[in-house]
C-alpha cells in the first residue's frame, strides 16, 4: 500500500509539471515537537520539495513531499528503547498571496511512517512565510493523526523556488 501511495505521489508530480507552468520548490526546515511528541522527541528537521503552479491571481496549488525526522531525547531512551520517528508525508499544496511577498498556505495529505511501527497518518500543515525573489522564509505548525494519537511540531524553515 505504501509504495501505491509513493507511485501515484510521484506521477501527480509529473502531471501537474506537464501540463502548467509553475515554480519548483525544495525547503529545509528545524522542528520543535509539542505536545505528546515533545515529551519524548527532543527536536527534528525536515525537507520539501513541490511544484507549485498559479490558478489565479496570488493563489498556487500543487503536488509536495517531504521528509520529517524526530530524535529522541537521549534522557528518555536510556530507560526505554524508542526510535526516532520518521515520516514521508505526500500531500496537496496551496498557497494565497497577501501582497507582494506575504502569503499563507496548508499542505494536506497522507504522512507515510517509516520507521518500525509508526503507521503514519493524515497528514496537515498550515503555514505563513515571505519571500524575498526566489527565497523565502517560512513557519508552520504540523501535524499527522492516526487513531486519536497527534504527532505535531511547529517549524521554522527557508525555501528557493526555481
Amino acid at each position: 500500500m505504501k509504495k501505491l501511495i509513493l507511485i501515484a505521489a510521484f506521477a501527480l508530480l509529473g502531471i501537474g509539471t506537464s501540463f502548467a507552468q509553475g515554480q519548483f520548490k525544495i525547503g529545509f526546515n528545524g522542528a520543535i515537537p509539542v505536545g505528546d511528541a515533545g515529551d519524548v522527541y527532543n527536536f527534528g528537521i525536515a525537507a520539501d520539495v513541490g511544484y507549485l503552479f498559479e490558478v489565479a491571481d496570488l493563489v498556487w496549488i500543487g503536488p509536495q513531499t517531504s521528509y520529517f525526522q524526530y530524535f529522541v531525547d537521549d534522557e528518555i531512551n536510556g530507560a526505554e528503547l524508542i526510535d526516532d520517528a520518521q515520516f514521508l508525508p505526500i500531500s496537496a499544496s496551496s498557497r494565497i498571496g497577501l501582497g507582494e511577498a506575504f502569503f499563507l498556505g496548508a499542505d494536506l495529505g497522507y504522512a507515510v511512517g517509516l520507521n518500525e511501527g509508526n503507521d503514519g497518518g493524515f497528514y496537515y500543515r498550515p503555514k505563513a512565510g515571505y519571500t524575498f525573489g526566489a527565497v523565502g522564509i517560512m513557519a508552520s505548525y504540523s501535524g499527522v493523526t492516526n487513531d486519536g494519537v497527534v504527532f505535531s511540531s511547529i517549524n521554522f524553515g527557508v525555501e528557493v523556488g526555481f
